[in-house]
């Protein structure tokens, strides 16, 4: 007994010193000024726009400032301080607090060695820590569901009362103030409530009524908690969840995405066929890649897929409260990711609320297989299953380390860290665009307004005002170009929206006039640009411009 209680104590020790690390490395890695694409068009670019302003503002041209932002608000203060690397560890705390959560249900159900390998293994899944640097609001939505979900477990488990509900629903809506597939966990849980208690309820408890009461309860607490970003879109627009499903409530002029269906693009797009397409929720565990559409633009853990099965196949083992858990953990997962599949593009941070599930179900996974192997007859037999098991979670860790591993040599952040490159020179050699950005804030004067065209509209380091060509889909540069007879008419219609100069990426403009505009149309443009444009300062296919009278 004391040789089991000595041996629990090391490995306890040993998987907190592993925690330790884990969080050290990460910390390291964030400590870089952001770079991240989403993070320069949208979630660091609104909150300082919202700063400069003095306030929250309608912001049409970017149809993203329209959607949920709890966690982008909370990025305002250090922007505020002057500080643009702390969001990142903003966005990293809710990872800590998720394998918070993951370790007080593992440690509860099981026992506390169990419960940080549960911690360790979310915290090191590539996606997490592809998140975890970067200043994102998806580890926002992954806490505040599976805070939801396990709440709604404890709700079972302690006989519905009603301080769970409530709170459960209370997590669920700040999931879908923190980004719009929150929705999803929205849906269903709220369908999840009814059935539970009719499932779960004593005999002769009053069911149907009571049930539904429950569900509807949950539902407008969340949706309570939400309704700051839903009256505001209301307000702004006649669409609460603007500009998701804007044809139900602008029927005449709404916002539309033309967008093909998942099948279409990946069939078109990618060239895949029917049982590639078939094939998507298991490629999902095995085919990630950084930077990537086509595979997920993010990386999972195979052992997410594999382990769980172990689950389901045991899954009559255990109490009565134990198999209803895990059912309800497959059935989230299973659920959520099949309507992220058939309602957006699949990329792997839409899908990141499924992870604290299955990595709950993994460790159960591996509880199994250890059981299995500890009731192996021959000492012999024992020793090679615990050895099996063993190996096994040396392997899913170490296919998280070498991902870390990369993260070092892409993210290099002793580089910047230990003063090799200036903060400039580290942004530019990720952000080409990031000179002629740095031009436009030092030589233009504060009244000026800039059309970007082709930027990917990453507007965080801009510091004067800007406005994208693309508007609801089109290109408002083109439909100008189209509308006008004369180079002067093209100049006044831009002039009319205050435009003064424009910023172009070449490389894609030079390749995107031949194949948008006839040859006649092209001409035009090259009159447009001799007479009414001059080139103020170029680099790396990226020029600043300015608009002018012959």
């Amino acid at each position: 007994m004391k040789d089991y209680a000595r041996n629990s104590s090391r490995i306890r020790l040993l998987l907190s010193l592993v925690t330790g690390v884990l969080i050290i490395s990460i910390v390291i890695l964030a400590f870089t000024p952001p770079i991240s694409r989403d993070a320069l068009i949208h979630h660091l670019a609104i909150p300082k726009l919202y700063l400069k302003h003095g306030g929250i503002y309608e912001i049409p041209f970017m149809a993203f400032s329209y959607y949920p932002m709890n966690l982008n608000l909370l990025y305002m203060i250090p922007l505020f301080m002057g500080n643009d690397i702390v969001p990142k560890y903003i966005h990293f705390i809710f990872a800590l607090l998720t394998a918070w959560l993951i370790y007080r249900y593992l440690r509860r159900r099981l026992n506390s060695i169990y419960g940080l390998l549960g911690a360790v293994f979310f915290l090191s899944i590539p996606i997490i820590v592809k998140l975890s640097i970067t200043a994102y609001v998806d580890l926002g939505v992954v806490f505040f569901s599976t805070a939801s979900l396990l709440l709604l477990l404890r709700w079972i488990e302690t006989r519905f009362p009603m301080r769970y509900l409530i709170l459960s629903g209370i997590f669920c809506g700040l999931a879908v103030g923190t980004k719009y597939n929150g929705l999803i966990a929205l849906l269903l849980l709220t369908l999840f409530i009814p059935y539970l208690y009719s499932r779960c309820a004593q005999q002769g408890e009053p069911r149907f009524f009571k049930a539904v009461g429950f569900g509807v309860i949950f539902l407008m607490v969340a949706l309570a908690v939400f309704s700051p970003w839903m009256i505001r879109n209301y307000v702004w627009t006649h669409n609460p969840v603007f500009p998701l499903y804007d044809h139900w409530f602008n029927p005449q002029g709404g916002y539309s995405r033309a967008s093909m269906g998942l099948f279409t693009v990946r069939s078109v797009m990618y060239h895949e066929n029917w049982w590639q397409i078939a094939l998507l929720p298991v490629r999902v565990f095995f085919q990630g890649q950084d930077g990537n559409p086509q595979y997920f633009d993010g990386k999972l853990n195979a052992f997410l897929l594999l382990l769980p099965l172990v689950v389901l196949y045991q899954i009559r083992g255990g109490s009565r409260i134990i198999r209803t858990e895990k059912g309800i953990l497959f059935a989230f997962a299973g659920l959520f990711f099949l309507f992220a599949l058939f309602t957006s593009t699949l990329r792997m941070r839409y899908i990141a609320p499924i992870i604290p599930p299955l990595v709950i179900l993994s460790v159960f996974g591996i509880e199994s297989l250890s059981r299995v192997a500890a009731n192996f007859a021959r000492p012999i037999s024992r020793a090679i299953g615990k050895g099996a098991v063993l190996v096994i979670v040396l392997c899913l860790l170490w296919l998280n380390a070498n991902y870390i591993f990369d993260q070092y040599r892409e993210v290099r952040p002793f580089h910047y860290l230990g003063g090799r490159l200036t903060r400039d020179e580290y942004i530019e050699t990720y952000r080409p665009e990031y000179p002629v950005m740095q031009y436009i804030n030092t030589n233009l004067p504060p009244d000026v307004r800039i059309l970007f065209i082709f930027m990917g509209n990453r507007g965080y380091y801009c510091e004067r005002e800007y406005i994208f060509d693309m508007s609801k889909n089109k290109s408002m540069f083109q439909q100008f170009v189209k509308l006008s007879t004369t180079t002067e008419e093209l100049l006044l219609r831009l002039q009319s929206l205050g435009i003064t100069h424009l910023l172009v990426y070449y490389d894609i403009f030079d390749r995107w006039m031949k194949d948008a505009f006839t040859v006649e149309e092209q001409g035009f443009l090259k009159r447009f640009f001799q007479i009414h444009v001059k080139h103020l300062y170029v680099k790396n296919g990226y020029g600043i411009s300015r608009l002018e009278a012959p």
